[in-house]
């Protein structure tokens, strides 16, 4: 997913979208005013509208593979990218992020769009900051649901600085995926916090930020993938 190829994807209007959506086809089409938007599931287990970490979008290996394992799991993911990431890509070099807050509001004109036409109520996730925006924009708003795949509870070797003053407002289902070794939240710290009643968290044993495991442990990653794609589609289904 890249923004030269976002300019040769074929528009859609709205009605059509709704259909295609309903159909579980696999495409991708370009949604005026908002950018590329790549469709993959059917959706019978929902339909979850995801986002990407701050350091590469929706062509990282791990997005890839997370989205063909929650379509497989009957998950219909919708997969954005935010805009400073488009430009990352046209300048040829990495940039940092904007200021979350900036990133809500995109976030915030995907949902409204999307939403209008989505054949049933549409979470809200994604990887890492992806999710953190994805969270912050439920705190304000709702959601039907929440998934979050590797948290960002806290900036790796700064555990006193947490990102979880926007928890306290979340009602709805959400679902936070989490390797046990994250460095962005381990098992040891993420169960000391006092997480609201809605919220879950799913250990994937031995599985670090991308959900990669040690050799040692006898796992690899694609059976953390799979395991959190069932774990999230379970989830989805559960609170339908």
């Amino acid at each position: 997913m890249s923004d030269s190829s976002c300019h040769s994807l074929p528009r859609i209007d709205p009605e059509s979208l709704g259909e295609s959506l309903l159909d579980g086809r696999q495409a991708r089409w370009a949604i005026d005013g908002l950018g590329a938007l790549d469709v993959q599931g059917d959706g019978r287990a929902g339909r979850l509208l995801l986002t990407h970490g701050a350091g590469a979008g929706q062509d990282s290996a791990f997005l890839v593979a997370l989205r063909r394992e929650l379509a497989d799991a009957g998950v219909q993911t919708l997969a954005i990218e935010f805009d400073y990431l488009r430009g990352m890509r046209e300048a040829g070099r990495r940039r940092p992020p904007p200021r979350v807050d900036r990133l809500v509001e995109e976030l915030a004109r995907w949902c409204d769009r999307m939403s209008q036409h989505a054949p049933s109520p549409l979470w809200l996730g994604g990887k890492s900051m992806g999710g953190r925006v994805a969270s912050l924009l439920a705190a304000r708003e709702g959601a039907a649901g929440l998934v979050l795949c590797g948290y960002p509870f806290h900036p790796p070797r700064r555990p006193e600085s947490l990102r979880l003053d926007h928890w306290s407002s979340l009602a709805c289902p959400t679902l936070v995926v989490q390797g046990s070794r994250d460095p962005f939240g381990t098992r040891a710290q993420v169960n000391g916090y006092a997480l609201p009643s809605c919220a879950e968290v799913h250990w994937l044993e031995d599985g670090d930020h991308d959900w990669k495991p040690r050799r040692a442990s006898g796992r690899d990653q694609a059976g953390l993938l799979r395991e959190g794609a069932q774990c999230i589609a379970a989830f989805m289904g559960r609170h339908r």
